[in-house]
């Protein structure tokens, strides 16, 4: 049977998230009503009650959810790169699976920038969070990153651990994959040519479960990926031809 269009695909990733699937799924349904879209859930096997809860809300809305499952845990970008071999949307929204996320973030960035008609070059929306639910430490361990990674990267965004991001589905399809690229998002979709843009987002409460990052296991691995990203970044993006009316010739928006 044919499948319905859909305008956005929300994909989001899960590991351990017992207790937060049902509200955090409830709340995309509120928000997104009257839109076309889908719900693709990646579970990175987890090893409590997360995969049986998904389960649960893909049997309730099976026309609107679908989840995947690792047979081993990979990781996050791991988990985005599976939903995205699934994506039917136009736009991508990614959520984390803690609930930190609005999903009504999603509704209001869509109707402010995507439904009225949105720039042909615009890649990806980074969520800027207007406030932080983490204690001052972690606070500070992200600005302090997010200052390094940005002048080293010149990526446009102020804020690229937020987990909240609008991205156009052509855009994401046009990156590289690797162990932890989601952390630099903005950087590589401007280094395929494609426009990137902020809006502010609320940050919220985790109702269940804990972080699954620790200072020391970002900074080891953050350092060495900002150093490849650095190296990838200089090696230049991708070539546009002229035939493929693709917005990108033009430089951007």
């Amino acid at each position: 049977m044919p499948q319905p269009p859909v305008a956005l695909t929300v994909l989001i990733p899960f590991f351990n998230e017992e207790g937060n699937v049902a509200p955090l799924l409830g709340e995309v349904h509120a928000a997104l009503a009257g839109l076309a879209y889908e719900i693709i859930c990646v579970d990175d096997a987890s090893s409590d009650a997360t995969g049986r809860e998904l389960a649960e809300e893909a049997q309730k809305a099976p026309d609107r959810v679908r989840v995947f499952r690792h047979v081993a845990r990979r990781g996050k970008s791991a988990a985005l790169f599976t939903g995205l071999k699934a994506v039917r949307g136009e736009w991508v929204q990614l959520l984390d699976g803690d609930g930190q996320n609005d999903p009504a973030d999603a509704r209001r960035v869509w109707d402010k920038l995507i439904a009225p008609g949105a720039p042909p070059a615009l890649g990806v929306i980074c969520g800027r969070r207007t406030s932080r639910n983490d204690s001052g430490f972690k606070w500070l361990q992200s600005r302090v990153a997010n200052g390094v990674r940005r002048f080293c990267l010149n990526d446009d965004a102020t804020d690229t651990g937020c987990g909240f991001k609008m991205i156009r589905a052509a855009a994401f399809r046009d990156l590289p994959f690797f162990a932890s690229m989601h952390r630099f998002l903005p950087a590589l979709i401007k280094r395929a040519g494609w426009d990137v843009a902020e809006e502010p987002v609320a940050d919220r409460a985790r109702r269940f479960g804990v972080s699954k990052y620790g200072f020391l296991s970002r900074l080891g691995a953050g350092v060495v990926d900002l150093f490849g990203v650095m190296w990838l970044v200089r090696r230049g993006g991708y070539g546009v031809a002229v035939e493929w009316n693709d917005p990108r010739a033009g430089g951007g928006s």
